[in-house]
């Protein structure tokens, strides 16, 4: 697809927005809330990745006219996205390695995240359980931003936003009851990356 961003490295400083499992299909009511593409502009996003269930490829379109995009296929998406997205892929921002998959296919997603890039890249994504996740495993911090239309088996909908420095990766799950309630998250200029992974609910 010409839409997706071709390469693998990217340069520090870089603010990545996440998102996963939309679900959005051709024919039906479900659409990219405009307050999570709001918040993305805001938090000045160099990168989008999508890990999966997109659906329809029209909603790739729409983040790609955001930012550079990346995107995994996920078991659900049709046709067309299973035969032009990897199952997984790796890319680099400065220094520090990522990796990013759906998480189908195995035990469940969080085994199959843990059995890809576990202790062999510094931050893992995932999706495809629909449950928002932030937490380290063998050296690997583990992100699944939950779901931002199809929150299932959770109270809350999620994406995330990572900043990236040449020191320093800072992972932020951002959760919400209602698309409306992310103009309530702000985000500090010039303020010092944190170390340890945050989680914000915006009600």
């Amino acid at each position: 697809m010409d839409i997706l961003e071709r390469r693998r490295a990217f340069e520090v400083p870089l603010t990545i927005g996440v998102i996963a499992d939309t679900h959005i299909y051709a024919h039906g009511s479900r659409v990219l809330p405009a307050p999570v593409l709001d918040l993305f502009r805001r938090a000045g996003v160099g990168l989008i990745l999508h890990l999966g269930d997109v659906n329809s490829a029209w909603v790739l379109q729409e983040l790609a006219d955001l930012a550079p995009l990346l995107a995994v296929a996920g078991n659900n998406d049709e046709d067309e996205l299973q035969d032009a997205l990897p199952a997984s892929l790796r890319f680099t921002v400065g220094p520090h390695s990522f990796g990013a998959l759906h998480g189908d296919g195995g035990r469940s997603a969080k085994d199959q995240v843990k059995r890809t890039f576990g202790g062999k890249v510094d931050l893992a994504f995932f999706g495809h359980s629909h449950i928002p996740y932030l937490d380290e495993y063998q050296g690997t911090t583990l992100f699944n931003p939950g779901s931002a239309t199809d929150r299932r088996w959770h109270e809350h909908f999620g994406v995330g936003i990572v900043g990236v420095t040449g020191g320093a990766i800072d992972p932020e799950l951002i959760l919400y009851t209602q698309a409306n309630h992310l103009t309530n998250i702000t985000f500090e200029t010039n303020s010092p990356p944190r170390l340890e992974p945050q989680e914000r609910v915006s009600r």
